[in-house]
């Protein structure tokens, strides 16, 4: 990542009419990255990165709530109530760390049938 006053620097030595060769030699940089600065600046570029989180459907947090209501739910009810896809319920349990799997006790097996008992081994 280049910092934005080395960016400006090789873009103002080009614009002073120094070729291109000139312009590798000096920065490193191809003509490429020349116009991609270019338009980088002409459109207001001032180094800073803007952060945006994207808009989602689905709400973490009001998913979480719902989880701990209703942790019985089948998928497609929560589908409906946030108005997406199950898959996209799924994906966003599995990036919460939620897991929907229940795991009854273990089941005992009786070792008698029909009267007798079974070895196993």
């Amino acid at each position: 990542m280049y910092s934005i006053e080395f960016i400006r620097c090789a873009v103002a030595y080009r614009e002073e009419g120094h070729t291109f060769r000139e312009l590798r030699n000096t920065f490193g940089i191809p003509p490429e990255t020349y116009y991609q600065w270019k338009e980088k600046l002409g459109n207001g570029y001032d180094g800073t990165k803007v952060f945006r989180e994207r808009k989602r459907i689905i709400d973490k947090e009001e998913l979480k709530r719902a989880a701990e209501e209703k942790p019985d739910a089948y998928l497609y009810e929560f589908a409906q109530k946030f108005g997406c896809t199950p898959q996209a319920i799924f994906l966003m349990f599995k990036k919460l760390k939620i897991t929907r799997k229940k795991r009854p006790l273990p089941i005992m097996k009786s070792r008698k049938r029909n009267g007798r008992n079974i070895e196993h081994g």
